[in-house]
């Protein structure tokens, strides 16, 4: 079975989904946000077809369906959402094609249970909703990411008309936020030493110089 990680992003276009099978194909796991009208392969009452995800959603998922995931930590603490799933269809003939699961992934806000979120997922089979969810929830910190790439890194400060030019100054700037990253944690890391009390030990040993250099006490054995 593939070890690649689950990732997660936008699918947006119907020329996305080229890129959907392009990644199954791959054995690359996925989590990609969809809207609400996009068309999805699933059976719905006893027929196969492609209705809307919002339309598979409201007829297969039962009121209690859901459950409450932390999407990850955000800047108040966990994001607590309700999180519900649905089986898509795919010919799945042979075992290798087997060994993996299609699923909608449906995301209910808390505070307004109308406004749910979907996503396409590609896991292997036996992947956990909770595990699911919790890459769902890593495009928040991909979006953080993008901001903090335009303000330090001058992300989408470029004049190009070609995808060359585009891509190497993509290219360029994240390089330079990775590596303020690190210099920033190298910096957090070294105040963080300093900041650490010293071990009795040391501070005894620190002391005894001291008093040595000021002329204070001394072992009392003669020289």
């Amino acid at each position: 079975m593939s070890q690649r990680p689950l990732v997660t992003g936008d699918s947006i276009s119907g020329g996305d989904r080229r890129r959907r099978v392009w990644l199954e194909h791959h054995e690359q796991p996925f989590v990609l946000a969809v809207k609400r009208d996009e068309p999805v392969w699933a059976v719905l009452d006893g027929r196969w077809g492609q209705p809307r995800a919002d339309v598979i959603a409201a007829a297969q998922i039962p009121a209690d369906a859901w459950q409450r995931l932390s999407a990850g930590e955000g800047a108040q603490g966990p994001r607590w959402y309700d999180w519900a799933r649905v089986r898509l269809a795919r010919l799945q003939l042979t075992a290798a094609e087997r060994r993996w699961d299609h699923w909608l992934l449906v995301r209910r806000s808390r505070s307004a249970p109308t406004a749910l979120a979907y996503s396409v997922v590609f896991t292997p089979a036996g992947t956990s909703l909770r595990t699911r969810a919790r890459v769902a929830g890593q495009r928040w910190r991909s979006e953080q990411s993008c901001e903090l790439a335009k303000g330090e890194g001058g992300l989408d400060q470029y004049e190009v008309r070609r995808w060359n030019g585009w891509y190497r100054h993509m290219t360029l700037a994240l390089c330079a936020l990775a590596s303020l990253a690190v210099l920033r944690a190298h910096l957090h890391a070294q105040q963080a030493a300093q900041q650490t009390p010293a071990s009795p030990r040391h501070r005894r040993h620190t002391t005894s110089k001291s008093q040595v250099a000021k002329g204070g006490p001394t072992s009392s054995r003669s020289m």
